[in-house]
């Protein structure tokens, strides 16, 4: 039996592409990068019901303007929007693989011109270990 929510519901294609061109430069980068990297992850075929049903209701909850924290809030109107799309990321990153990155990121250069982004990022799970096991209140090298 599948369950579904009002988020899920509210994501449409024409809906997504909607809302970033109207606001990506409102939400940043940051936002839209992630929500770009989970679109083109529900593309990908191997990616499972489960999967496509998670991104789907983290990308409605982006589209819907009146969620947790109003998305018109100065400052922090995508934080919440953010923290949601982060937990989507996490638990379907298996799916965002090198042709999803390479997506990202042609349409974030075209967005953002050459500002820095996560999408060059390698793979969860890719990361040196030298990397991973830092202490905390140290840089990597």
């Amino acid at each position: 039996m599948t369950q579904h929510n009002e988020f899920e519901d509210a994501f449409t294609d024409t809906g997504f592409w909607n809302k970033l061109k109207k606001y990506a430069k409102t939400a940043g980068r940051e936002v839209v990068e992630k929500a770009l990297l989970l679109y083109y992850a529900a593309q990908e075929e191997q990616a499972p019901k489960w999967a496509k049903a998670t991104i789907a209701g983290a990308l409605g909850y982006f589209i819907v303007p009146l969620d947790a924290i109003a998305d018109i809030t100065p400052a922090v109107g995508y934080a919440d929007d953010l923290g949601v799309l982060v937990l989507a990321i996490a638990a379907v990153t298996r799916y965002i693989n090198a042709d999803v990155r390479a997506k990202t990121a042609a349409r974030m250069q075209s967005w953002f011109g050459d500002e820095p982004g996560t999408t060059d990022m390698p793979a969860a799970g890719a990361e040196p270990a030298s990397q991973i096991h830092q202490p905390r209140n140290q840089e990597p090298s």
